[in-house]
């Protein structure tokens, strides 16, 4: 789920983060990006998974920092920028922010376990390094047995930081990585061929 700097900057290019800008935009003339227009930008529709939609769900509320249930443009922008461009630092805080769904400042085992499910369903079971063979729920337990140092069954942001840059695992399990790239590419990539269908007629 992770990746290198270095290959984050090579795969995004300032044209490609230009182009979520315009399609900002172009979806949400009011300036305000709904829930379903969110989900659109980034190639979720009806034909989606539900574990992609509700992880979308989850990264969109993750992005609200006023919490009025849209994102404004400035919010849009920010949260691009540090998705495409952010530190490893910065992106932990905001992988932090996607699993607090109750916005508590802390994440108990649902919280955790919710946001694993969903990326076990993404992502296919057990197709991660180190996770051979392990359940969402075992895969919770490992994440709490490592991170949860005062074991009051409770993860804070700072251990949360502390436990995803010390181990490699952990890093992997807990840094989030939207791939809005990806899905932009994948969408650029769908609208050229449909063009390609329309000239051809």
């Amino acid at each position: 789920m992770g990746q290198s700097q270095s290959e984050q900057d090579e795969e995004v290019t300032l044209t490609q983060i230009q182009e979520l800008y315009r399609r900002f935009a172009r979806q949400c003339p009011s300036g305000k990006l709904h829930l379903h227009e969110f989900k659109k930008i980034f190639g979720i529709n009806s034909g989606s998974t539900a574990e992609a939609s509700a992880y979308m769900e989850n990264v969109f509320r993750s992005f609200d920092e006023n919490q009025d249930n849209t994102i404004d443009f400035m919010e849009f922008v920010a949260a691009v920028h540090l998705v495409l461009r952010g530190k490893l630092e910065d992106r932990l805080k905001w992988s932090f922010k996607v699993f607090d769904r109750d916005r508590n400042g802390c994440l108990d085992r649902n919280e955790v376990k919710h946001v694993v499910h969903i990326i076990y369903k993404i992502k296919g079971h057990g197709s991660k390094p180190g996770s051979e063979n392990m359940t969402p729920d075992q895969t919770t337990d490992r994440i709490f047995e490592l991170v949860d140092k005062n074991k009051d069954g409770q993860i804070s942001l700072e251990e949360f930081m502390d436990g995803a840059q010390k181990d490699p695992w952990l890093l992997d399990q807990l840094s989030l990585d939207v791939k809005p790239c990806g899905w932009f590419l994948e969408q650029r990539r769908k609208n050229e061929e449909e063009l390609k269908r329309k000239n051809s007629k």
